[in-house]
């Protein structure tokens, strides 16, 4: 047992050495200009630009939350990752571009930046930038949560323990190297959690006789895990059309995610990056989410949150006392590790950009502080996700969703703010305010949300209250002229639109038949449906130069 436990710290410091090597050869200087550390001075390239957003969008939610979602709901969970998570890319070129654009020209560092600037608007900026930080911290704390899984599984390093080693060793090389330790960081964790999740499948499947025989095995005693509404009868077509909506709107309103578009060399760089997107997406969420799937042969009886450590539990059951086995299921929680490190890092470099440039000098009275003001809130927020992640109240992807929502409130300011040539800051501001009040009213269960997610009901109030007040000022403005935005002009733009209402595929509910390779036919529909939107997306990249 010593022996075991040996190796695989070994073999995690190893890990730890390197990422941490990375970052210090990629740091900046400590007393560099917030552009140097914040965006790496904005000459990321094609290559380490998609490592970096794919790196800090899937996080410990993509490796563990997805894989416990396998466990739980079965196949029915990756059209909603894959496709999903594949299709949110359009959102890079609607509003990617132009948020590099706006960034280029006027000097903007941080999303709450750009708000102050489409709205001159003081006060939006600030409710902007704290709904910011107050939704991204719970996400921020599912990373530490991840991390306390992943070592008490393989180490048997207490949980709160394994929260704090992590933490404390992003928050040194985030500390020291900024935004260009960080992209380099994460194009490498990219890369190893790729790889990595290829192996764990490939251990799993043959721990249990090949990939197509497993999943015959888990068929034969858990067959609804091959259809919707899935295992737990959770993914109704209305929870189904919820997510999918819910990934488009709140993705690009991660703070983490958003500043990136600002870090690109040019705006080509950001339209490469989309039309990869659903690829990487389609092969990295398939591969834990099976993971989790095949988990069951092995731990029958999880539940709940415990669902979330299936990956670090089965690959230690595989490997036994074998010490190579043992090296190996180390270097594959590494691949997990990769993933919570380089979106956590992303989220604390962001939050702290966006506390130095607009809410310490809004709060201070003073110019917008330097670098160091952000390194300081970047202590702040490991704390923070720390004392969040000390005892978790529910599932990762129930945290999750939660959160994500607070976030997608967002979505209707950027949006109009970018494309209408008339704004308000009222119109963004009740919208906000509106929007997250009635999350409220979902979060406490004061009215039921029905056959949707709360984030449908909350995005209608969002964007209701919006529009409508937006109307009202016109008119008392005397200048109604109130034209649709210039991508709704696109044809390209209504054949996504349709690629995502066919991804409502109803008349596929509760059919695991015909099979192929083990899995469920209708999972090869979203793979076509993920090719198709990304033809169309490069026709009209293509068409629009």
């Amino acid at each position: 047992m010593a022996v075991k436990i040996a190796v695989k710290i070994a073999v995690l410091i190893a890990y730890f050495i390197t990422v941490l090597a990375i970052g210090l050869i990629a740091r900046t200087r400590w007393k560099s200009s917030p552009e140097t550390y914040f965006l790496a001075d904005r000459k990321l390239g094609t290559l380490v630009l998609i490592g970096t957003m794919v790196a800090t969008n899937f996080s410990s939610f993509t490796v563990f939350g997805t894989s416990g979602a396998g466990y739980r709901d079965g196949y029915a969970f990756f059209p909603i990752m894959g496709f999903g998570t594949g299709f949110m890319a359009l959102t890079f070129w609607i509003l990617g571009r132009k948020i590099w654009k706006a960034g280029r020209e006027k000097n903007l560092v941080t999303p709450p930046e750009l708000i102050r600037d489409l709205y001159k608007s003081n006060t939006l900026s600030f409710l902007f930038a704290l709904v910011m930080i107050i939704f991204t911290i719970p996400y921020l704390a599912l990373q530490p949560m991840a991390a306390g899984y992943v070592l008490e599984e393989l180490v048997e390093l207490p949980y709160f323990y394994g929260c704090i080693l992590v933490t404390g060793i992003i928050m040194l090389y985030t500390l020291r190297g900024g935004m260009r330790a960080v992209a380099w960081t994460d194009l490498f964790q990219g890369v190893v959690m790729f790889i990595l999740l290829v192996v764990s499948l490939f251990l799993v499947a043959s721990y249990h006789g090949g990939f197509v025989e497993a999943n015959q095995k888990v068929m034969a005693s858990w067959p609804e895990l091959f259809s919707r509404p899935g295992g737990t009868g959770k993914y109704t077509l209305g929870i189904w059309f919820s997510y999918i909506l819910l990934w488009f709107l709140c993705d690009p309103m991660f703070p983490q995610l958003f500043q990136r578009f600002f870090t690109a060399k040019s705006d080509r760089n950001i339209s490469r990056t989309m039309l990869f997107y659903p690829l990487i997406c389609t092969v990295v969420f398939f591969m834990p989410i099976a993971v989790g799937v095949l988990g069951r042969l092995s731990f029958p009886d999880l539940a709940g949150k415990d669902a979330d450590r299936i990956l670090p539990m089965v690959l230690t059951m595989i490997a036994g006392d074998d010490i190579s086995g043992n090296a190996m299921v180390a270097l594959v929680m590494a691949a997990g590790l990769a993933a919570l490190m380089s979106t956590m890092d992303s989220q604390l470099l962001t939050l702290s950009s966006v506390f130095t440039h607009d809410v310490a000098p809004l709060v201070q009275k003073t110019k917008k502080s330097d670098s160091l003001t952000g390194r300081i809130f970047v202590i702040f927020l490991g704390i923070a996700g720390l004392a969040l992640a000390y005892k978790p109240p529910d599932t990762i992807l129930q945290i999750a969703t939660q959160t994500f929502t607070g976030l997608a409130v967002l979505f209707p300011t950027v949006f109009f703010g970018l494309y209408f040539k008339r704004v308000f800051a009222l119109s963004a501001i009740l919208s906000i305010l509106f929007g997250e009040a009635a999350l409220l009213l979902f979060y406490f269960k004061l009215i039921p949300s029905g056959i949707f997610l709360p984030v449908i009901w909350v995005m209608i109030v969002t964007f209701s209250v919006y529009l409508l007040t937006h109307m009202v000022l016109l008119l008392k403005e005397k200048a109604f002229q109130m034209a649709l935005p210039d991508c709704f002009y696109s044809p390209y733009f209504y054949i996504l639109t349709g690629i995502f209402f066919l991804a409502m595929d109803f008349w596929a509910w509760g059919k695991s038949q015909p099979v192929f390779m083990g899995i469920p036919l209708w999972i090869g529909y979203f793979i076509a449906l993920s090719a198709i939107q990304t033809v169309v997306m490069l026709l009209w990249v293509r068409n629009e130069k």
